[in-house]
């Protein structure tokens, strides 16, 4: 297939395990993949320990109680709900139903790298838009559109720049798209954001019949290595995403997971409130060391430095790694995620002591 042919393959933070194996170091820190550093609800950890007993059947294929929960939750239908493993699941998903070769696939600039692999594989062309100010051109993107295009994708807050689109703008777009266009939101940062004009899209559903939204419980809710999201649109999308999706495609420990960790409020609200300091802290430490960044409605922030490979490097000998950008078309700029206190600090220590030597 020419389009996987030409896919270069995703890559990701490296893990702790490789670096301290190559560098013969311990004591490692990871701020490079968005995880979160409080890690999931003690009530999500015990209802996977105790899902464990169920290992030889297979899951319940339709997920009946995440549903359950998650649509009380959004305030939806169960028939509006697609599970994914991981969110980036249902992104393929969408992909899958509505684009193929010959169709159109519009994505920002410095968007989510994982949209236009997905178009490409699928034999799509990505259209990407040029940004402004490093967020997404929403009026840029409206132009993009042709007869050919069949998906938008639009990740809000954005990774890895963490820009944000507001309540009005989004609404606008909506508005003005196509309504054979799909747009997808992709709200993996949702339970971070504190801007009070940020938009929740699924209130939204009812009155675009061609919007999706996507979350997961990887980033807020801490279960990341259970791979869980989901999708929510019409109950016509959903039905189509759910005659492809691969069947068994979320575990059983990770259902129990998210079901509890939906339940843990307080949780929730711990990890968001751990978040908002720990991006304090870094605004305040690297204003302090005289770098730019760009601001941040997510879990990380991205800043610029002079010569971000060196500083990557150096930053690995260090024991602390960041996320390089190069492949974003950002050679200049690190991605660091927001980790514990003491995290921050070391990561903060480690460029002052580079940026001083």
């Amino acid at each position: 297939m020419p389009g996987v042919s030409a896919t270069q393959p995703y890559r990701p933070g490296k893990p702790l395990e490789e670096l301290e194996r190559e560098y013969g170091i311990t004591d490692s820190i990871k701020l490079a993949s968005n995880e979160s550093p409080l890690g999931p609800s003690p009530a999500a950890v015990a209802a996977a320990r105790d899902a464990l007993g169920s290992l030889r059947l297979y899951p319940d294929s339709n997920g009946f109680e995440l549903k359950r929960k998650l649509s009380g939750k959004l305030g939806v239908s169960p028939e509006q709900l697609t599970l994914g493993n991981g969110s980036n699941d249902v992104l393929d998903l969408v992909v899958r139903c509505f684009a193929g070769a010959g169709h159109e696939i519009i994505v920002a600039e410095y968007g989510f790298i994982m949209f236009q692999l997905m178009a490409q594989a699928a034999g799509a062309t990505p259209v990407v838009v040029p940004s402004k100010a490093w967020g997404a051109d929403l009026d840029g993107m409206l132009r993009a559109v042709t007869p050919r295009t069949r998906v938008v994708f639009l990740a809000n807050p954005n990774n890895p720049t963490g820009t944000w689109c507001d309540r009005t703008a989004v609404l606008q777009f909506l508005r003005a798209l196509p309504s054979d266009v799909v747009l997808v939101l992709d709200e993996a940062y949702f339970e971070y954001v504190t801007e009070p004009d940020y938009p929740d899209g699924v209130g939204w559903l009812s009155e675009f019949p061609n919007l999706i939204v996507t979350r997961t419980f990887s980033k807020a809710y801490g279960l990341a290595g259970l791979r869980i999201g989901y999708g929510v649109s019409s109950v016509a999308i959903a039905d189509l995403m759910n005659r492809i999706r691969q069947p068994f495609n979320v575990n059983t420990p990770a259902q129990a997971a998210a079901v509890a960790a939906l339940d843990d409020v307080s949780h929730l609200q711990r990890a968001v409130e751990m978040n908002r300091a720990g991006l304090a802290q870094l605004d305040r430490g690297l204003g302090q060391l005289g770098l730019g960044f760009i601001p941040s409605a997510g879990n990380f922030l991205t800043v610029e430095f002079g010569d971000s490979v060196e500083i990557y490097q150096q930053l690995l000998h260090a024991g602390v790694i960041v996320r390089p950008l190069a492949n974003y078309g950002m050679p200049d700029h690190l991605r660091i995620s927001v980790g514990t206190e003491a995290e921050n600090s070391r990561c903060l220590q480690a460029l002052e002591q580079l940026l001083a030597g």
